[in-house]
């Protein structure tokens, strides 16, 4: 693109406004189900056939627990049903699976906490309202699982929606370089929280974790210096059939590392591994841990987790992957503030051997690869959640937007948005009507378990 192509600030505005006549704000609030609507109980047996069957009855036990739980694992239930609504048609990168318990903290490379979206397995381009309508109903949800009332439930949804609206308008002003480098300090973030015992809590409990960064997440012990990983049985294992699987594919991301980076990994060597069962969503895809460490017995522990086609690219027109590792990695670049120094991806080819059963078979698969997270640092967003729901709405309001300028047209969003209520409000009352859907989805789910159609433990 030219320069003499691009547009200002104040045209994408009016383009931005003129969308409303197209699509009323208010219009986002509609929900029905389509009468073609796919069976969500069909669509999870359908995603289930790529994932390790053995692992299947842990997903379906882990989305059993609560209609929040159900719609942690079934993103690709809400993908079908978003992409049968109206929008606007602005794209954004989009997380894909957008929902409360997919934001955390983390420490960046200058060692603060900041908060951010940390869970990109489903990113892809899409409307910007999709995302919105599918972390308003996770709010809905946790909310009423929470004990609150139903108009409460509606308001943290509401809360977040208005977040995300006035980040848009203090975001839009700013120069591409501004946005790219805005970030969320969680500690200059946890002074906003309106409730003063909720704000000394998780400021404390920050403190404490980010002191124990390096206590390398329980996973780690040393025998006479020499690190090992713990197993932890039957989610966290050893899998000497895996093994040689497991560290081909580490041998493959680091062999296609640039040379900075590829010169920092030299210093280490891979020393052990382990097969770890993840999330809710992403039970059944393969995931594995390496223990590198240098000759003085430091370490450094590296993810590779299993990359499938995202939920939202059937829906949707958008760029095609060789690898979805790559797909992956793209997106949380393009979405975080402050990424992992050592996103990657990698595959595997080993062939199956002969006569050999494999009950978690690595073999032919796409991965990205990523410092494996500090869960302890991660889960003060669960905490902020759990002490305060509204406080934390907003928080991940205000991340979403940041998170969507980036990629999305900051101005014509605004433009859209405007400074009135009536997106807030078409967005709850969406969140709502679609956390009704959820539950109705979810009694269907646990119907089918307890007929024995979907199998669990």
């Amino acid at each position: 693109m030219h320069l003499d192509d691009l547009e200002t600030r104040e045209v994408r505005h009016a383009q931005g406004r003129h969308l409303r006549k197209i699509l009323s704000r208010s219009a986002q609030a509609e929900w029905s189900p389509p009468a073609d609507r796919a069976d969500p109980v069909s669509l999870l047996a359908g995603q289930g056939q790529s994932r390790i069957q053995s692992l299947l009855p842990i997903r379906y036990e882990r989305m059993r627990a609560s209609p929040f739980a159900f719609l942690r694992g079934s993103a690709i239930v809400m993908a079908a049903d978003l992409a049968s609504t109206a929008s606007t048609g602005v794209m954004v990168q989009s997380c894909g699976d957008c929902h409360l318990a997919n934001f955390g903290s983390y420490a960046s490379t200058d060692g603060l906490a900041v908060f951010d979206i940390n869970d990109f397995d489903e990113t892809y381009p899409a409307p910007f309202e999709w995302d919105l309508k599918r972390l308003g109903a996770s709010f809905v949800l946790a909310s009423l699982e929470n004990g609150l009332p139903e108009k409460q439930a509606r308001a943290n949804a509401r809360i977040m929606a208005a977040t995300y609206q006035g980040e848009m308008a203090r975001l839009a002003p700013m120069s591409p370089l501004e946005i790219w480098a805005d970030r969320i300090d969680l500690a200059s973030a946890i002074e906003d929280f309106s409730d003063k015992h909720t704000r000394k809590s998780i400021r404390d409990r920050l403190e404490a974790r980010l002191d124990s960064a390096r206590a390398h997440f329980g996973l780690v012990s040393f025998d006479k210096d020499i690190p090992h990983l713990k197993v932890k049985p039957p989610l966290v294992m050893r899998l000497p059939d895996e093994d040689d699987t497991i560290r081909e594919a580490f041998d493959r991301y680091l062999a296609t590392q640039p040379p900075e980076r590829g010169l920092l990994l030299s210093r280490y060597r891979l020393k052990d591994t382990l097969f770890k069962v993840v999330g809710v969503g992403s039970v059944g895809t393969y995931c594995a841990i390496g223990l590198f460490a240098t000759a003085d017995g430091e370490t450094l522990l590296l993810q590779i987790k299993e990359a499938q086609e995202s939920v939202l690219a059937a829906h949707v027109q958008g760029p095609s992957f060789a690898n979805q590792g790559q797909r992956v990695v793209a997106g949380q670049r393009l979405m975080q503030a402050t990424s992992d120094t050592f996103l990657g991806w990698t595959h595997t080819n080993t062939a199956e051997q002969p006569g050999k059963s494999r009950r978690f078979d690595g073999a032919n698969k796409q991965f990205y690869v990523r410092r494996l997270k500090d869960s302890r640092l991660a889960a003060i967003g669960a905490d902020v959640a759990q002490e305060g729901l509204d406080d934390y709405a907003a928080l991940c309001g205000r991340a979403l937007a940041r998170a969507h300028a980036r990629s999305g047209d900051v101005a014509m969003i605004h433009g859209y948005l405007g400074s009135g209520d009536s997106f807030a409000e078409a967005v709850a009352d969406f969140s709502t009507g679609y956390a009704a859907q959820t539950r109705a989805d979810w009694e269907r789910f646990c119907a089918s378990i307890d007929s024995g159609h979907l199998m669990t433990a």
